[in-house]
């Protein structure tokens, strides 16, 4: 709209809401977790994997479909508000820091109407949550991969469920390095969440290497060796001792306790080194 006035007041007296457009706001969260996996074999370490809480929906569009938890932003309720509000409602977790994504607003994103959806994310271990999760949620472990020509394959699987996704990063910036995504396959997943969730391991992935994120989900005391596995989950690669001691060392300190209960040769326990 072009209206101009030439004073508040005329605002005020002329001003009709109706006459503009209107669009809504969603939030969508992204809960990836770093966990054990399981071994029977004592003398071995625990398996690393990462995962993704996802929900199916119950409602259309895209019913029976899995997706992202998330929801509308109420019209009197904050931002940063609304996401954990929605996550306590659709998944019963609670009391968990979540730091803000990107805001996907492409337009033809949802097919009920314009809707722009801020997106939450946060880095815990599942292992250690104390809520019990609402049936329709489930942790899904995240295979990822680079293909050629900067197209991404990921993979959720919960044993029941697969879900198997293609996505194309293009280049937008190349002196930023940023991309946008284009979904080339989506297998089951509702919504643009496959790039969301793309988004979210890029920027993981990028977190790790400067900020202290990843102690978010480690225990009060870990061995070099499990702080080096959740590393290499997320980055999606093997590191070499000295590249991943360099990453560290200002990180972490060492304590006077040895990891008990294994069946190799202890190893000390390390703490993280709040700054």
């Amino acid at each position: 709209m072009n209206d101009i006035y030439s004073s508040e007041d005329e605002f005020l007296k002329n001003y009709d809401p109706n006459k503009y457009e209107r669009l809504s706001m969603t939030t969508d969260i992204l809960i990836f977790s770093v966990s054990s996996k399981h071994t029977y074999n004592y003398r071995k370490n625990e398996k690393k994997n990462m995962s993704i809480l996802l929900v199916k929906r119950d409602n259309y569009p895209f019913k029976d479909k899995w997706c992202l938890p998330g929801g509308f932003v109420n019209i009197d309720e904050n931002l940063d508000d609304a996401p954990k509000r929605i996550l306590k409602k659709e998944t019963n977790i609670d009391d968990i820091y979540l730091e803000q994504l990107y805001t996907f607003g492409d337009i033809n994103r949802d097919p009920r109407m314009r809707i722009v959806s801020t997106s939450y994310m946060a880095l815990i271990d599942k292992n250690r949550l104390h809520n019990n999760l609402s049936p329709n949620s489930s942790w899904f472990d995240i295979t990822f991969y680079e293909e050629k020509n900067n197209i991404v394959s990921i993979i959720l699987d919960n044993k029941n469920d697969v879900i198997k996704f293609k996505i194309k990063k293009l280049l937008r910036e190349k002196t930023t390095d940023r991309y946008s995504f284009k979904i080339l396959e989506n297998d089951n997943l509702a919504f643009d969440h496959p790039s969301v969730i793309l988004a979210g391991l890029e920027r993981l992935k990028n977190k790790i290497e400067y900020t202290d994120i990843v102690f978010n989900m480690m225990p009060d005391l870990f061995t070099l060796k499990e702080l080096q596995q959740v590393y290499e989950v997320i980055l999606g690669k093997k590191l070499l001792d000295p590249a991943f001691r360099r990453i560290i060392v200002d990180k972490v300190e060492k304590t006077n306790q040895m990891e008990t209960g294994k069946g190799h040769r202890p190893s000390y326990l390390f703490r993280y080194k709040h700054k």
